[in-house]
């Protein structure tokens, strides 16, 4: 059992084994089912997303009319083949914004950690895997490095909006995607380790206010942002690049920060973003 990234770095690094394979046989020993059984339930969840984002890229709108269509456009602009930055990244990108599109259209998936950031390791995981033709067997073990990433910030801070701010969603969801797509990439536990630190710093301090209280605005494109942070972050640790604060004090700041945090930028649309003009217009509409 590990309950801190330097207890997971520890087990992975003494046993010559990578992040997944800790938290798989964690999970193994915990529940007292087979590793097969248990690769095979995570390759269940892997086809969710696909569907998921495989259904938001060919549009969809939710039901408050607020949202909608974005993974399309997008989509649509990729395949035109002139982008700004890179295809890898706007996939990821794209992918992001139509999970969690279908997510706001009460559409199936994965929450990863949650539903409001169940976009960001999709996107990035599905861009990777289109990127170096990988099977869907090489997906589904790193998912399990960004579970160990996931459960070690659940139970040392918290996961939730509602009670850490966003930091804790979009910033937990990227700081999973981070690290699993470094180890994914042949990176170390310790480089892993060190993106998920790096992509969770740059997420710290992130408010949640959606507006009229639904996972619409700014949530789906905060997904987006998230999955961009997890690949940038990669790549910095695959560089050699390191957190300068230790993996477990970054959750730990988190955690502070989420606990000093007002009430209203909790997931409660009474401050930031849900409180402009235009949030309380689209609560008026949608709530009179």
């Amino acid at each position: 059992m590990f309950n801190s990234i330097q207890e997971l770095v520890a087990l992975a690094q003494d046993g010559g084994v990578p992040l997944w394979q800790v938290m798989l046989s964690q999970e193994a020993e915990v529940t007292g089912r087979g590793q097969e059984e248990i690769l095979e339930e995570m390759a269940g969840n892997y086809r969710v997303m696909k569907e998921a984002a495989k259904a938001g890229i060919q549009g969809v709108t939710t039901h408050s009319g607020m949202c909608g269509g974005d993974a399309k456009r997008l989509y649509d602009y990729l395949e035109k083949g002139s982008v700004l930055t890179d295809s890898t990244l706007l996939k990821a990108v794209c992918y992001a914004i139509a999970t969690n599109e279908v997510n706001a259209a009460m559409g199936r998936v994965c929450a990863t950690p949650t539903a409001g950031s169940a976009g960001v390791l999709p996107g990035v995981m599905l861009a990777m895997q289109e990127k170096y033709y990988l099977p869907d067997s090489a997906i589904v073990r790193h998912l399990f490095t960004a579970g160990a990433i996931g459960f070690v910030i659940a139970n040392r801070a918290s996961i939730s909006g509602a009670a850490g701010g966003c930091q804790a969603e979009i910033g937990s969801a990227s700081a999973m995607a981070a690290a699993s797509v470094t180890e994914l990439a042949g990176g170390t536990p310790h480089q892993a380790a060190h993106a998920m630190a790096l992509a969770l710093k740059n997420m710290l301090g992130l408010v949640c206010d959606p507006l009229a209280g639904l996972v619409e605005v700014p949530c789906i494109k905060r997904n987006a942002a998230g999955a961009s942070n997890a690949l940038v972050t990669a790549e910095m640790a695959l560089a050699g690049i390191e957190s300068k604060i230790p993996w477990d004090e970054v959750i730990e700041a988190m955690h502070q920060i989420g606990c000093a945090m007002p009430v209203t930028f909790k997931e409660t649309a009474q401050g930031g973003l849900a409180a402009t003009p235009t949030g309380e217009e689209w609560k008026r509409l949608l709530w009179s």
